[in-house]
């Protein structure tokens, strides 16, 4: 039985820790490739104009996968508990999925709520592919330690980046979109080729970015939206300027996003991508943005 993983969405948060548990199972699986625009085509096919346009995207990588696994991975991912909620699109994804495709789903729902854990829902994924429970437990520790050694070095090594020389922006996105092939990694290289040294604002400490983002808000309760708006504060004396990053029409975001907007004296870009979005324009404002920046930092404190 092969799995198919979607290459989006949740990927870029649990990809680690799923491919490494499957590993350790012996279990194969399938990664659909990075965003093209045949995937982001497929995904505006199955979806409605009210989806977010990553979301499209996921639901374009799931049509590319559906005859090429036996099961695909679908979670359905509610809350981390009462202050630490997910989006709607996370806690819809299995019932979207499973009402647009015929394919056989493998699933697991974590409820911090209602106790609902992600080590229970990793025992309930090898329960489902029949596989004994000491071996399910020894791969999912075996697999949460790899997750976490690879996302602390990569953690470190954005630390790092923030105290070099250097004009350096932080991209305020999540890593669906500032990853994806097609959404963020365009940005991210024409920033480089500018010289931008580029700060990820997920890749801080989960427990800092949490109590950092308290400072712009204290009544947020997106888990996602405290480690995107978090990491201002933490490295606010290191950057230079900020990109918001987001995908239209992705409600979150466009609330958080303009209440840290509010908070910050440092200069910022706002960009909304859809899939519409022409690179012209996009690269245009991207390179005013960065003549500000270095122009400012030609200026004496």
């Amino acid at each position: 039985m092969t799995i198919g993983i979607p290459r989006s969405l949740f990927y870029y948060y649990y990809g680690n820790i799923w491919k490494s548990f499957f590993d350790e199972l012996n279990i194969p699986y399938i990664v659909s490739p990075n965003t093209n625009r045949k995937i982001q085509e497929l995904g505006s096919k199955y979806a409605n104009d009210e989806m977010c346009l990553s979301f499209k995207n996921y639901i374009g990588h799931v049509a590319y996968l559906q005859d090429k696994c036996d099961i695909l991975l679908v979670p359905r991912i509610d809350n981390y508990g009462n202050s630490n909620q997910t989006c709607t699109n996370f806690l819809a994804s299995y019932d979207v999925i499973h009402n647009l495709f015929s394919v056989p789903l493998l699933t697991y729902n974590i409820d911090g709520d209602h106790g609902k854990t992600e080590k229970k829902a990793f025992y309930h994924m090898g329960k489902v592919l029949k596989k004994k429970r000491l071996e399910v437990q020894r791969a999912y520790l075996k697999a949460c330690d790899k997750a976490k050694l690879k996302q602390y070095q990569a953690i470190r090594k954005n630390i790092l980046t923030a105290k070099q020389p250097g004009i350096k922006v932080l991209i305020v996105s999540h890593p669906y979109q500032v990853y994806d092939e097609l959404l963020g990694k365009p940005i991210v290289t024409l920033l480089e080729k500018q010289g931008i040294k580029i700060i990820y604002s997920h890749l801080f400490l989960e427990k800092d970015l949490h109590a950092s983002s308290q400072k712009i808000s204290s009544t947020l309760y997106f888990k996602y939206s405290k480690e995107s708006i978090g990491a201002i504060e933490l490295c606010k004396n290191d950057i230079d300027g900020i990109l918001f990053l987001s995908s239209f029409p992705c409600g979150p975001d466009s609330l958080v996003n303009e209440l840290a907007m509010r908070k910050t004296s440092l200069p910022y870009l706002n960009l909304v991508i859809d899939d519409l979005d022409g690179g012209a324009g996009m690269e245009t404002r991207i390179e005013s943005f960065v003549d500000i920046l270095k122009e400012k930092s030609k200026c004496p404190n």
